[in-house]
């Protein structure tokens, strides 16, 4: 009898790259090793994961199918590489330390408390019972922790948490779920809270957290400190107590965000569908916008001039307790002044908050990353981000270009900022950082710009920046160093390339930009445009007339002076009817139109977003801006409803000039006062000026379309996120067969504007 032929061992090793630390990945390759009895080893590295998988073929080819099939949900493969190796004949599967190396890795943005936490927070006989801190692999702080890659607790802001023996057993178990949870703690050896006066005196309690619900129920602002920041809450249901917050924060109309405890109490005060309801769960758990309901007990300075509400559902445990005792609606809004960043140190927080509110609870583990709550909304079932932060950030957008060897670093806006890198084919794009022509923002921008460089390894060759040449991102820009390639971009060119990047377009397109203003290449202020793109270079088709703007950003928080403005040269009447006079007088009526017709200090703009304005006062619907894009806002509010007819638009005017056309604004006008003169419904009247904007967008495109043969239009630029202008111009355009693209990843606004500037960078320099 012959020998049996016995099957030959193989070792594979395999590289996996992508969001695979600290979501449960190697107790899953552990387990997965267990069960398919493969022997080897498992490590983190800067790079990623590195696998030795040794068994006979047919078990290696399960194993390596199964990384793809069953790998954890929070985790994200990018690329999987397998390399054949010599059998090296190991007797078990073992977890490895960590190694560092000279690369990075992708990194999973702070996610919300899972369900197995959840649990155990509710329960009494678990140790961690009514533990703010509870976490697992499946959840927790992530991004907010890390200091360094790879990930382990020694490079993160829990190292000053010596685990006590139970919590170390669970942390070395890998059949455990908090097997390497970096933030795992108790009770007994975690962080814990505490409670202080405005003062900074802490107030004595083994219950801060019932402390604080208590100051709560009798009308107190509180400060919290949650994953990436703090929030300034109180009562949502108490008129009095909001009101003083707004005078306190000095925000007296841009609406407050709220948690509510659960999506059941969500439905009673807005309305919501199955695709709100699953992001509202979402392990991201975003601030959402829904349509709120009528006769709410919401206290009506919440969201004045809103027909939403921005709400978000607990996700930290700390939330979870609090909205357990506490039931009713909270506000939970960024622990800042109006236009600062959000305060995320202790100290910090009660030197910058002290007079905002009343008291502050605190914990002693430390942000490392600060970021904002992200908001989005719910367009065609589909979410469209308004603010990318929290839950999401940092983004790691992979492009469909071919990986080339440079890395771009792009500056982004002033306004909404972010920043975005480019390297090996990744865009990194970073979380709100907020308006730059604030010193502590601008400290703060750059503070997360070398995080990133930190965290991903980013040294860039080419810098992507705003072609204006005040804006406080290009003068970041122009501050670095000499050696590496600048590019200047137009700023609505980059708002259509973002909308490109983000939808992974590759060939010329009808980019529609509708936004506020953005500096351009002749030097006046655009923001009405349509061009023909892509990322080689851009050609301006048409634009909204250039009309002027006496006095620059003053007007631009007056509207009165951009409708006066506007109709002054465009009709040369002023019906001293208008509610707008009330706003003003004589000397400075005279002095504005000493600007205009001197050029004194004036400004001309094809701004879309100033048109709103401009219309939004005549129709004396806002006179006086404290929010950007609050004129917009409050006019979409009101022609919300009033008509879904969208054939009924107002007249404009086409005039060819050279190779392009402007559009002329002055029978639209014309049309809009005259409307408001009938008393005609203001809502009425706005909603025909959506519907006109819209009939502009397709009036264009159809033009475009004839003379250039493009069908694909991509939307971009702060108007569009107006839901009732991108609804009528999304219908318009695909009614006449367009391809209508619209932002996913990134914002439309300026928050998404660092995307384009990255991508124009990359594919310029890369083949340059």
């Amino acid at each position: 009898m012959g020998k049996l032929d016995l099957p030959q061992l193989e070792l594979k090793k395999i590289l996996i790259k992508g969001i695979v630390q600290g979501v449960g990945f190697r107790p899953f390759i552990y387990r997965l090793a267990q069960n398919f009895q493969v022997k080897g080893y498992i490590i983190n590295t800067s790079n990623g994961v590195e696998i030795e998988a040794e068994a006979v073929k047919p078990i290696l080819d399960e194993f390596a199918k199964a990384i793809t099939s069953e790998a954890p949900p929070l985790s994200r493969i990018e690329e999987i590489s397998i390399q054949e190796q010599k059998p090296k004949f190991y007797s078990t599967f073992e977890i490895r330390n960590s190694r560092a190396d000279e690369g990075y890795q992708l990194i999973s943005p702070d996610i919300a408390i899972c369900k197995d936490c959840l649990v155990e927070l509710f329960d009494p006989k678990d140790r961690r019972y009514q533990y703010p801190f509870i976490n697992c692999t499946n959840c927790g702080p992530r991004f907010t922790i890390i200091q360094d890659i790879p990930y382990d607790r020694a490079k993160t802001t829990m190292s000053i948490f010596p685990m006590c023996p139970q919590c170390d057993e669970e942390y070395h178990n890998p059949l455990h779920r908090r097997f390497h949870a970096q933030p795992n703690a108790c009770p007994t050896c975690g962080p814990h809270l505490m409670l202080t006066d405005r003062h900074g005196l802490e107030i004595k309690t083994e219950t801060p957290l019932k402390n604080s619900i208590n100051y709560l129920k009798e009308g107190k602002i509180l400060a919290i400190k949650g994953l990436g920041g703090f929030h300034l809450t109180c009562n949502a249901q108490n008129n009095e107590v909001v009101e003083l917050l707004r005078k306190r924060k000095n925000r007296p109309y841009k609406p407050f965000a709220l948690m509510m405890k659960n999506l059941e109490d969500i439905s009673k005060y807005c309305y919501v569908n199955s695709e709100e309801i699953k992001l509202l769960s979402s392990s991201q758990a975003p601030i959402l916008l829904l349509k709120k309901r009528n006769n709410l007990k919401i206290a009506p300075s919440v969201a004045p001039n809103n027909n939403y509400l921005g709400v978000m559902l607990p996700y930290t445990p700390l939330h979870h307790l609090l909205l357990r005792e506490y039931q009713e609606p909270l506000i939970m809004t960024s622990g800042n002044l109006s236009e600062e960043p959000i305060a995320f140190i202790n100290e910090e927080a009660l030197e910058r908050l002290n007079n905002l509110a009343d008291y502050f609870l605190l914990h002693n583990r430390d942000i490392h990353a600060c970021y904002d709550d992200s908001v989005i909304t719910v367009y065609n079932n589909n979410p469209y981000p308004i603010r990318k932060a929290r839950g999401y950030s940092p983004t790691a957008l992979k492009l469909n270009f071919k990986k080339r060897p440079v890395v771009v670093f792009a500056c982004g806006a002033d306004l909404k900022n972010s920043f975005t890198f480019i390297k090996d084919g990744y865009a990194f794009i970073s979380q709100h950082n907020g308006d730059l022509e604030d010193y502590q923002t601008y400290t703060n921008y750059q503070r997360n710009i070398e995080i990133f460089q930190k965290l991903f390894r980013l040294e860039p060759d080419t810098i992507a920046y705003d072609l204006h040449p005040d804006y406080f991102s290009t003068l970041y820009a122009r501050s670095l160093s000499a050696k590496s390639w600048r590019i200047p971009l137009q700023h609505h060119y980059a708002h259509t390339a973002s909308c490109m990047a983000d939808n992974g377009l590759n060939e010329k397109v009808i980019g529609i930009s509708f936004d506020g203003v953005g500096y351009g290449i002749d030097g006046n202020l655009w923001g009405g445009e349509f061009m023909i793109a892509d990322f080689n270079g851009f050609e301006r088709v048409a634009h909204l007339q250039y009309l002027p703007l006496p006095g620059g950003d003053i007007s631009v928080k007056k509207p009165y002076r951009i409708a006066l403005s506007y109709l002054h040269t465009l009709l040369g009447k002023l019906p001293f009817n208008l509610e707008l006079f009330k706003y003003t007088n004589d000397e400075e009526i005279e002095l504005i139109f000493h600007q205009i017709d001197k050029n004194f200090n004036t400004f001309l703009t094809s701004s879309c977003g100033r048109l709103f304005d401009a219309v939004s006062s005549i129709l004396d619907i806002c006179q006086k801006v404290t929010y950007e894009g609050q004129a917009a806002m409050e006019l979409e509010m009101l022609s919300e409803g009033k008509s879904n007819n969208h054939t009924d638009y107002y007249t404009f005017d086409l005039i060819e000039s050279g190779n392009s056309w402007i559009i002329k604004l002055g029978s639209l006008l014309d049309s809009i006062l005259n409307d408001y003169l009938k008393n005609i419904d203001k809502g009425v009247i706005g909603n025909r000026f959506h519907n006109t904007l819209a009939k502009m967008a397709l009036t264009i495109s159809e033009l475009m379309r004839k003379n250039y043969g493009l069908n694909k239009v991509v939307l971009s630029g702060g108007c569009f996120q107006n839901q009732l202008l991108l609804k009528k111009t999304i219908l318009q355009l695909q009614n006449q067969g367009f391809e209508v693209y619209i932002h996913k990843n990134v914002p439309p606004n300026d928050g998404g504007i660092s995307l384009g500037q990255a991508v124009i960078a990359y594919v310029r320099s890369s083949s340059g």
